[in-house]
């Protein structure tokens, strides 16, 4: 199978060269108007497949069609908001030439007009599907599982990418090219427009017993999934797509100029899309992570029910996810799997299973949750990870009732005398050696109070969940100290991260977070509890590990 690749060298189509670099029936013609790149690109592929640079610039594509006689084309250069008048010129030259097509179009307004090809991609025998990339397929999947229970009448998601994972600068023109402008979308029902880059909203990506990502800022972008997904839910009142680019000061920066040129009526920002180009490439700082999320509200038996699907993709497996549908697609060709023929939306192209067999074998998680207003604390931010705990570990959290744990503990507490000052501020227990331990949890209207008795010494805390930045974390305040811990689950162990701290309301640096393997277990049918807190300069303020059965 022969593969014709414009932008083949790019960003988005290097990934997908890579991905597909295993298959040994594969011949992919790595196209773009520099041939000294596409051929440095191609020196350096290695792999079962076959590379081969190929210069050609977009306007002489049924020429190149004619002389390289590829089965599919895939364009992935791009931006197609700049197409112009003739910003379907490749998917006419494939219709043409009876030539299979896919993109990776991120314009709405491109996406949503490729059906006008659709009775000439039937007639010629050949697919031609536009969008095929996050937005809007796995948008759409994911949609299509929350469905199949839930009457779907508003939708809002998000795409948050590392800041590692490098931008193109056919992406960042896309993206200035719309940030101030009107941006179709549904609202109330009935079709408006929103101001691309201009609308902000915050979210916490968490995939369910995973280490959340950090709470993010998301601003409006102009993907398909706002035009091409109404269509689809009909009962659909309102839909909302954002980005949660970082560093968050730079984003807000991009927002400002959003919303002067669309109060001023400014001219396009294009022209400055080199310099955030630069400037977002050169910040490369924080954790190697990403995500996703797609958050829903509807009715479920006449009830309201808000349900959500998150994903977490560490390190480098993200950034490869927006060219996995392209991926996916390829395989099952080469499997004798086609599409249907037409030109349309790739929205019903793939399911959340293919991509959970894309998603195999990386450090990529996803999840959903629903929503439980008046669950006990723990299984309100493990959400469906909690039924994944070991059954003593449930039993004590899975209660909203006054209840007591009695059993040992083994205290060693730190000898410096910092860690003693840091003992007396939280209250923590100065016993050392083995002990009788009890724990009491006392309901509140946020969370539980915890008052563990270490051979009569009190040491208590209050924990809830946390809101706004703190979302889907557990804030445990010990005196002014508050400390908010992500809730991971790892085979048989509950792992509590500290992810966020603070003094009297103030937040303290990440560098000075406090440290500690702090995890719960079960053994031989008892609760187990490893415990230590400690911070970087003082080192261990207390450990106690030890073991708890019900009263």
């Amino acid at each position: 199978m022969k593969i014709l690749i414009l932008g083949g060298y790019g960003v988005f189509g290097g990934r997908l060269v890579r991905l597909l670099s295993d298959c040994p029936d594969l011949t992919m013609l790595i196209a773009g108007r520099n041939s000294s790149k596409a051929e440095a690109f191609c020196n350096q592929m290695s792999g079962a497949a076959k590379f081969v640079p190929l210069a050609l610039d977009r306007a002489n594509i049924a020429d190149a069609l004619a002389r390289q006689r590829p089965e599919l084309v895939v364009d992935a250069s791009g931006p197609f908001q700049s197409y112009g008048a003739e910003r379907y010129r490749v998917i006419e030259a494939c219709i043409d030439a009876k030539v299979d097509y896919l993109d990776f179009a991120d314009g709405a307004d491109f996406v949503f007009g490729i059906d006008r090809y659709d009775d000439a991609a039937r007639a010629a025998g050949i697919f031609a599907l536009s969008g095929v990339s996050s937005f809007p397929v796995l948008t759409a999947a994911v949609l299509r599982e929350f469905a199949k229970d839930v009457e779907v009448r508003h939708v809002e998601g998000g795409i948050a990418p590392s800041p590692f994972a490098g931008v193109g600068l056919n992406v960042m023109r896309a993206v200035v090219g719309y940030a101030g402008a009107p941006v179709k979308l549904l609202r109330d029902g009935e079709m408006a427009h929103g101001v691309g880059l201009g609308e902000s909203r915050r979210y916490t990506i968490a995939v369910p017993g995973r280490v959340p990502l950090r709470n993010l800022r998301f601003s409006l972008v102009d993907v398909p999934d706002l035009q091409v997904i109404p269509p689809v839910f009909p009962g659909l009142q309102s839909i909302w797509m954002g980005a949660g680019p970082v560093p968050e000061i730079l984003h807000r920066a991009l927002n400002l100029l959003a919303r002067a040129r669309y109060r001023f009526r400014l001219p396009s920002l294009v022209p400055v899309a080199p310099l955030f180009y630069r400037v977002l490439n050169a910040l490369k700082f924080g954790e190697h992570r990403g995500g996703m999320y797609v958050k829903v509200d509807g009715e479920r038996d006449g009830m309201p029910v808000a349900r959500s699907w998150h994903l977490l993709a560490e390190g480098d497996d993200g950034p490869y996810i927006p060219s996995m549908a392209i991926e996916a697609i390829v395989r099952k060709l080469l499997r004798g799997e086609r599409p249907m023929p037409g030109a349309r939306a790739a929205t019903a192209t793939l399911e959340l299973s293919d991509y959970a067999e894309l998603f195999a074998g990386r450090d990529i998680h996803m999840g959903f949750r629903e929503d439980e207003f008046d669950a006990p604390l723990y299984r309100c931010i493990l959400g469906d990870a909690f039924e994944n705990l070991p059954p003593e570990v449930r039993a004590l959290h899975d209660s909203k009732a006054r209840r007591t744990w009695r059993g040992e503990a083994k205290v060693t507490p730190g000898t410096s005398l910092l860690a003693k000052i840091a003992r007396r501020l939280i209250g923590a227990p100065s016993h050392t050696g083995e002990v009788p331990v009890s724990v009491t949890f006392d309901p509140t209207a946020q969370g539980e109070k915890w008052t563990r008795d270490f051979g009569g010494q009190a040491f208590r805390s209050h924990q809830l969940e946390g809101k706004g930045r703190d979302a889907r974390l557990l804030v445990e305040r010990f005196g002014p100290v508050a400390v908010s811990l992500a809730l991971v689950v790892e085979g048989e162990k509950l792992h509590l991260v500290p992810r966020r701290w603070s003094i009297f309301g103030c937040p303290m640096p990440r560098s000075l977070l406090p440290k500690g393997g702090s995890y719960e277990a079960e053994r031989d049918g008892l609760f187990v509890l490893d415990v230590e807190i400690a911070v970087p300069v003082i080192g261990r303020i207390v450990a106690y590990r030890g073991t708890l059965s019900p009263a």
